[in-house]
């Protein structure tokens, strides 16, 4: 099963994807494009730019092209194109959208973690708050454009974790 999580920064979707890994460990676990592509030298500004985010999206794509059936991706296509719309507003995006699109039909299961009503995660000023409710705001608006399996979780971790280990049950019967 292919499993993605997606979701704006700070909101707790690493450490879920983590939480999850742990619990299916024949499933590979795949960190998100930005610390791969840091680990294989790219330089990042400061502050991520239009042209950061367009390279850790087509690195996404590119992952997603070439993994396995068991694999567990910490991030996906869709908020890569996200912060993509949200930084880079006149930017004309079909292109990726329908990229995007392609590359999200083959994951089974799609979790987004939003930011709750009452934010569980303290984001700091440094943590770019706006860019980071612009991107959960796009999120919202697009998850719903999809055919995949898709479960938006809250909660506690705890909480989150059983949500996502129960929808694996169901979908597995």
């Amino acid at each position: 099963m292919r499993i993605a999580f997606t979701g704006s920064h700070r909101v707790g979707k690493t450490t879920l994807a983590e939480e999850i890994a742990e619990s299916l460990p024949d499933h590979e676990f795949i960190i998100e494009p930005y610390l791969q592509l840091e680990e294989e030298g790219y330089l990042f500004s400061e502050i991520p730019t239009l042209e950061d985010y367009i390279e850790q999206f087509n690195f996404s794509v590119e992952l997603l092209q070439n993994s396995d059936d068991k694999v567990i991706f910490d991030r996906c296509p869709l908020d890569l194109l996200a912060y993509i719309y949200a930084v880079g507003k006149k930017k004309n995006i079909s292109a990726l959208y329908e990229e995007m699109t392609t590359a999200i039909d083959e994951i089974d299961l799609l979790v987004f973690v939003p930011i709750e009503k009452v934010d569980v995660i303290f984001c700091q000023g440094f943590d770019l708050p706006n860019l980071r409710q612009k991107v959960n705001d796009i999120l919202e608006e697009w998850i719903g454009d999809f055919s995949n399996e898709i479960l938006e979780v809250s909660g506690t971790l705890e909480d989150r974790k059983k949500q996502v280990l129960d929808k694996l049950t169901n979908m597995k019967k």
